[in-house]
């Protein structure tokens, strides 16, 4: 299967991340185009989705730029530092998180999105060609 992109989109700001091949980045995945209202919880962007999704290898802390769904609140969240919750320099959900992918880029645009802005998500559809070889990698 090819990689599958998601376009982020709230206030001007716009962001693309790689979903993994899990069963809830599945369920997003078929569920999109979705919008929602951005509400922001430390260096963590969160809203409601139609999505319902269980428990899927839920992790308790996460990477910088990870996409994840928390099933108790139905929500897709988008993690650029600590939380309340967080110890340290950790990034730490409210509760366990599914992770289904991971923004490219630069993850702390999420900090310019005001709390309350509608935010979209959508699938990015990929050309059928090949990205060119990049110069100066190994092959």
């Amino acid at each position: 299967m090819s990689a599958r992109r998601i376009a982020i989109a709230a206030d001007g700001i716009n962001i693309i991340a790689k979903l993994n091949q899990s069963v809830t980045a599945d369920t997003l995945w078929n569920a999109l185009p979705i919008t929602g209202a951005a509400q922001i919880w430390g260096d963590e962007l969160y809203f409601s989705t139609p999505v319902d999704a269980p428990d899927e290898n839920g992790q308790e802390t996460v990477d910088k730029g990870a996409v994840a769904y928390w099933p108790p609140g139905q929500a897709l969240c988008l993690f650029w530092g600590p939380t309340p919750m967080s110890r340290g320099d950790e990034i730490r959900p409210a509760s366990a998180v599914n992770v289904i992918g991971h923004i490219e880029g630069e993850p702390e645009k999420l900090s310019e999105i005001p709390g309350g802005s509608e935010i979209t998500v959508r699938q990015v559809q990929e050309s059928l060609t090949e990205e060119p070889p990049r110069i100066g990698s190994e092959n």
